[in-house]
């Protein structure tokens, strides 16, 4: 208990699945955490969860894409609590078609929360973050950072393009000596309801399930708490000397 001991910690897409699993762990583990979705009604539940538990967490409207919610974010932050040293750029949608298939409409989307999201996350993460004594920010990439599917084709840029970007805020922060350290996180399939959104689209989702578990050595899929652990880590002091690093959480899927 108490890894992150009075740290304070911005989460976005904090509403559910992943998300919802890291707010939960970090304010277990003694963080005052913002929960920060567009999901009005499940983010306040998060955060009256953690309250109810007896952690600190308040939830903020807060759309990822959106430059201006996110110095809205960082001010409401900065004025409850006076401090920030976490940011964690969880928020993320996906998109299940072929580099013929999708529409730029689409891609444009896509890239608005993933790769836009980080971005300004990250950019404003440092801003707060580097006269108050450094920080850690965690950006959520994917497997799909790092191998390609033919049928995730804008899916696969924006996760690309977290990894990489996230390199070169790391070595930004480190050469300038702010006490900023920025990674990634990449996950495998883990049971949330976006992967369980994604196979009702594309057909039977205990089939697709059971597809998905096959193609992980270990034999399944994943569970949300397995990447908060990750985030967790990131986030403590514990991993003071880590830094433009890819820690890749997939049950062995990239191994093989």
């Amino acid at each position: 208990m108490g890894r992150v001991e009075g740290k304070v910690a911005i989460v976005t897409g904090g509403a559910v699945g992943l998300g919802e699993a890291m707010c939960r762990m970090l304010a277990k583990e003694g963080a005052k955490v913002v929960v920060t979705d567009i999901k009005g009604k499940e983010g306040q539940a998060v955060a009256h969860a953690i309250v109810k538990a007896g952690g600190e967490a308040i939830y903020l409207e807060h759309d990822a894409a959106s430059e201006a919610d996110w110095e809205r974010a960082i001010e409401e932050t900065l004025a409850r609590y006076g401090d920030l040293n976490v940011v964690v750029n969880n928020a993320g949608v996906a998109l299940g078609a072929t580099a013929e298939d999708t529409s730029l409409e689409d891609w444009r989307w896509l890239m608005s929360v993933n790769l836009d999201g980080v971005f300004l996350g990250t950019r404003y993460a440092i801003k707060a973050m580097k006269d108050r004594g450094g920080g850690s920010i965690v950006n959520l990439s994917s497997i799909e950072g790092i191998i390609g599917d033919p049928n995730l084709a804008a899916y696969n840029a924006s996760k690309g393009g977290v990894r990489i970007f996230t390199k070169s805020a790391a070595l930004h922060c480190a050469k300038s000596g702010y006490k900023i350290r920025v990674n990634s996180v990449h996950p495998g399939y883990i049971w949330t309801p976006m992967v369980e959104g994604y196979l009702r689209s594309v057909g039977d989702v205990d089939e697709g399930r059971k597809a998905l578990d096959s193609l992980h050595p270990v034999g399944h899929v994943g569970e949300p708490d397995d990447i908060a652990f990750g985030v967790l880590y990131l986030a403590s002091d514990e991993s003071k000397f880590v830094t433009g690093a890819e820690l890749v959480i997939d049950g062995g899927y990239t191994a093989q």
